[in-house]
């Protein structure tokens, strides 16, 4: 059976990454000339399309809604993408609740994450390797590539690829292989023939990426090793990236040849922040039987404190409140420039229902670390219970801050109907369901908010609702492309 791979259309998942110098990096490393790094797609028309694409998947898949894991994520992209060659990268990223093992990158910097993939890697280098290799399709325009090629074979394949990709990140399967080729049995073989050289291409790619940001190249060997061991485990019935992304022998062999010849001249030092996040993915995947969360974390090398942290979040699902916060606590002692520590704690507070600790908590934790969003976003939910003005400016804030943030325009939409902002509440509203794919009811929450707003005067933010409504026409003559 043949399994297209859906980052053909985008760059999905198992190891992806970027080299400094990505015009020539085809040549420099022998691989057969499938086009150039630089294409007649538009790095706005990339940004335009995958962010239509993204609208499409949050409407099909699960979200891993977690802000702690968001920034480290986040924050570990922005650590890769100056050694990525990607020019003037605009990144999102979307978690996602799913035990698959799989990450994908799609044009206009689209970078998801499965939650199952912190159960896989254990180490930060392990998931660095992933990241890397995904900027590297993103870096060498992959998707735009297969487009032109698409283009002299003439077939219309762009936004059928597409739409494929949705599934199939999505864990469809061969409904995804339907969808992007139909009966074009032909074309699938020239796609996957083109396919494995761009994979080959982003692996190298990702080891330079790797390398320069400090991490051990052999992580992505090890992760290679991993993957063949798990498809040996799974039989005939592997993991869906697997099917996807084949791990062979020779594809081994050319990453640890290329692994043995560098050397890392400036490592990262060793830093607990994977572990602790790590320990809050495997919680959530196993959020039925923690006892399995700890024994899954155990099972690698984790730092101390993330055991003990894993322990007092057990202990807080469990209603011990006060045990989980003096443990978390005595942490954020021992580790001061780790802001997740005492953010959790006021997530514990917060989920215990004393609104009052967690406000407390947040403001002692912002007077020193401002930016620090995951903590701003515990706030804004806070004052929601105590201050509905005061979340509502929290929350409008944020959402300028991130307005592709789907989770955040609910929380806004809530403290707008609160403090008695009516049509700000069906703006927010309308961005919700924008994001998440579902424009023409978005729209139609736009004609709400402006009868609504012309009923109470609100001259400022009929004026927003008019903008919104000309970007979300846009948005919706976009999407109708899958």
């Amino acid at each position: 059976m043949i399994h297209v791979k859906p980052w053909l259309v985008a760059g999905s998942l198992a190891l992806t990454g970027a080299l400094a110098t990505p015009a020539t990096a085809v040549d420099d490393y022998g691989l057969p000339q499938l086009g150039t790094a630089s294409t007649s797609v538009s790095g706005n028309e990339e940004y335009r399309l995958g962010r239509a694409w993204l609208r499409q998947f949050r409407a099909r898949a699960p979200v891993w809604s977690d802000p702690m894991a968001q920034d480290y994520v986040e924050s570990l992209i922005d650590r890769l993408l100056p050694h990525s060659g990607i020019v003037n990268a605009r990144t999102t990223v979307t978690l996602v609740d799913s035990r698959l093992l799989n990450a994908f990158a799609v044009p206009g910097g689209v970078i998801g994450v499965n939650s199952g993939l912190f159960a896989f890697a254990k180490d930060e280098a392990s998931l660095a390797s992933v990241l890397a290799h995904e900027l590297g399709h993103l870096s060498q325009h992959h998707y735009a590539r297969r487009m032109e090629r698409a283009e002299q074979t003439q077939i219309p394949a762009m936004a059928a690829m597409l739409a494929g990709m949705l599934i199939a990140a999505g864990g469809g399967g061969d409904a995804g292989i339907a969808t992007a080729m139909g009966s074009q049995a032909a074309f699938i073989q020239d796609q996957l023939a083109y396919s494995r050289r761009y994979e080959q291409e982003a692996d190298r790619i990702g080891l330079q990426t790797l390398v320069q940001a400090g991490y051990d190249p052999q992580a992505m060997v090890r992760m290679f090793r991993a993957m063949q061991r798990m498809a040996t485990l799974q039989g005939g019935n592997p993991p869906e990236f697997l099917l996807t992304h084949p791990v062979t022998e020779s594809r081994i062999s050319d990453t640890e040849v290329r692994a043995n010849q560098m050397n890392v001249s400036h490592p990262r030092d060793d830093d607990p922040m994977y572990d602790l996040v790590r320990a809050r993915a495997l919680l959530d995947l196993h959020r039925d039987n923690p006892s399995q969360a700890t024994a899954q974390l155990n099972e690698g090398d984790p730092a101390h404190v993330a055991k003990r942290y894993l322990a007092a979040l057990i202990d807080a699902e469990r209603d011990q409140t006060q045990a989980a916060l003096t443990v978390l606590d005595e942490l954020s002692q021992e580790l001061p420039d780790l802001p997740l520590l005492p953010t959790s704690a006021a997530e514990v507070a917060f989920k215990a229902g004393d609104y009052d600790e967690t406000l407390e908590r947040t403001r002692r934790l912002l007077r020193i670390m401002p930016d620090y969003m995951p903590a701003q976003r515990l706030r804004g939910e806070a004052l929601l219970q105590r201050d509905p003005q005061q979340a509502f400016e929290v929350l409008r804030d944020l959402t300028e801050q991130r307005p592709e943030d789907p989770q955040l325009f609910t929380l806004l939409s809530e403290a707008a109907g609160r403090s008695g902002r009516v049509a700000w509440g069906h703006l927010a509203r309308a961005e919700y369901l924008q994001l998440t794919g579902r424009i023409d009811r978005a729209i139609r929450q736009l004609d709400v908010a402006e009868d609504v707003a012309e009923r109470t005067g609100e001259a400022t933010v009929a004026g927003r609702i008019e903008q919104r409504r000309e970007d979300f026409l846009d948005y919706r003559e976009t999407m109708e492309e899958f």
